[in-house]
């Protein structure tokens, strides 16, 4: 079992930046591959991001690709979703995941494991 907790969100103009951190405790986040997805108000969960175990492979959303950057620190057992060029859009409440085989398909929120209870992002015109 391991427990998630998201932080860092906020509101920010747009065009601004923020970074968002993934603590783990309960196990050691190397295990896992990890992702980040968004869901906005009346919308569906969506990927945003993901990374291997390794460090060696990041995936992004095309609607994030160039602006936002994954990454992970195994020994602080800490993921971190750098988001930079805010756009309102972006606005959405922010979850990490972790997914233990890694295996799965890693845009599909079915395919992680364990779940954080987010973090809020809001971006202003």
């Amino acid at each position: 079992q391991v427990q998630l907790e998201e932080s860092g969100g906020g509101l920010v103009q747009a065009g601004g930046s923020l970074r968002l951190s993934c603590a783990a405790s309960g196990r050691t986040l190397s295990r896992y591959r990890m992702g980040w997805f968004r869901q906005a108000l009346g919308k569906e969960r969506e990927f945003v991001a993901a990374v291997s175990r390794t460090v060696t492979t990041t995936y992004y959303a095309d609607s994030v690709k160039g602006r936002f950057t994954i990454s992970r620190d195994n020994a602080k057992n800490t993921v971190y979703l750098q988001l930079n060029n805010l756009k309102p859009e972006d606005t959405a409440v922010y979850y990490c995941a972790a997914d233990v085989s890694g295996f799965g398909y890693y845009r599909t929120p079915g395919t992680y494991d364990y779940w954080g209870q987010g973090t809020q992002v809001t971006v202003s015109s």
